[in-house]
Parts: C-alpha cells; structure tokens; sequence
C-alpha cells in the first residue's frame, strides 16, 4: 500500500470546447435568433391579433379548425408574401448597407397598410425593437450608427428586425423561420385569449403553423422586389371593421 496521501483538493474541471459541424450556426447568433422569436421581447406584440379578433366577432371563427386554417392563410398569403419578403430583402440591404434600399423596403411596408390599426402596429412595434437595439448595443461604437439610421426612418418592425437579425451570422432562411415563428406564437396566444380554446388546442395550432413554417420561408426567401406583394381584402376588411368594434381585447 502507498505511504502517499491522496490530495483530494483538485483543480476546477474546465468544460470541454465542442467544435461547431461545419456550416452550424454559432452558438451566439443561434441564440440572439431565439432571443428575437420570444414573446418576452419588449415590442408589444400580445396586445395585437392582426384581424384574428374582429374574425372571431363576425363569427369567422369558431373552432380550433378555423383559427388554424385562419392562421395558415395568413402566413402564406400576407406572411410569406409581404412582411417575410421585406425582412428577407431588407436583411441582405443591412448588411451590404444600401440604405437607399432599406428606406424604400420601410416605405412599401407604410403604403400597403390598409388600415390605420394595421399601420399603427408596424410603426409601434418598429420604434419599440428600434429602441430595444440602441439599448443592447450602445456601449458598441461600431454597431450604433445603423441603428441610429434605423431610428430616422421612423422604422417598421420588419425594417427593424432585418437589422437586428443581419447583426448575427445567421442566413436569411434561419432569421425567416425565427420571424414566423415569433409571429405564429403571438398569434396563437391571440387566438387562446379571444376563444374559448384550451393550451392543448394551442399546441396543436402551432404545430401545424410551425410544420408550414419552412416553405413559407422558402418562397418568401425566393421573392424579388417585383414579386412582392399585400393583397388579403377580406383581412383588410375586418380590420377596419376592428376599429369600431364595440369590445376589444387587442389594438388590431
């Protein structure tokens, strides 16, 4: 038997580095993507149903049947069509900073706004991540300049989050999915505070919204300034419709 002691003071375990796959998106911007898709970003978007609402009031919808369907018209035909399609083109203007492309992606999203409540929620949810951004990178002199730029636009909030996700090293197609999904859980909790829905048809909703997710994102990727398009006259309809609407629980 050794006449040694055991010294069982030993040195703190160090983790161990893992190696990113190659093409994996770093850790970092993988991160700063879930931070953007959360209902917990100070932008105000539970208090808005983007025409859910004044759909369930006109007895639109009724089931978890009908605000699935609802809801995957509206990912593909106004989503992935317009809001999608500007994040995706806007991001790729950040970071090749052409703000003269930028200035005109915002200002198409201001004009194809059929309603004033619609429009509203652009402008606040816009200024709020602008806001939002100047916070998180104001001690970095070399990031604050666009965000100073994005503040003069006034900004919209796709025009706002294309710049917040260009910052990361994420590929537009990755920034799109995190952008639907934040939009699909929103709308979703809409849908659970206006109906009597339980948390287990929420799930279900989602589900269905987070399996059309991926193509939506690809057509929207796909899309060139021409080919961009706001056309849903029944959604612009009930909209109006919401502004008057005797009870409300949300601002659109």
């Amino acid at each position: 038997m050794s006449t040694r002691t055991h010294d069982r003071r030993q040195a703190p375990v160090r983790p161990r580095r893992h190696r990113a796959r190659p093409g994996a998106l770093p850790a970092a911007s993988l991160l700063q993507l879930i931070w953007l898709a959360s209902p917990a970003l100070p932008v105000g978007g539970f208090s808005y149903s983007e025409g859910l609402e004044g759909a369930v009031e006109n007895a639109r919808l009724t089931s978890e049947s009908d605000v699935a369907e609802w809801l995957l018209d509206q990912l593909h035909i106004t989503q992935a069509r317009s809001d999608m399609a500007v994040v995706a083109q806007a991001m790729r203007a950040w970071r090749r900073n052409d703000m003269e492309h930028v200035r005109a992606l915002n200002d198409w999203v201001l004009q194809t706004r059929e309603t004033s409540e619609l429009r509203l929620q652009t402008e606040q949810m816009g200024r709020s991540l602008a806001q939002w951004l100047h916070n998180q990178r104001q001690d970095d002199a070399g990031r604050i300049p666009a965000v100073q730029r994005l503040i003069a636009l006034p900004p919209t909030y796709p025009v706002a989050y294309a710049l917040a996700a260009a910052d990361t090293l994420a590929p537009v197609r990755d920034a799109l999915l995190a952008y639907a999904f934040g939009w699909a859980e929103n709308m979703v909790q809409a849908a659970l505070k206006a109906m009597p829905l339980g948390q287990s048809a929420g799930q279900r909703i989602l589900a269905r919204l987070a399996a059309a997710i991926p193509a939506a994102a690809e057509h929207a990727n796909a899309l060139m300034d021409s080919e961009r398009q706001s056309f849903s006259p029944m959604l612009a309809i009930l909209s109006a419709r919401h502004e008057t609407q005797y009870f409300r629980l949300f601002r659109s």
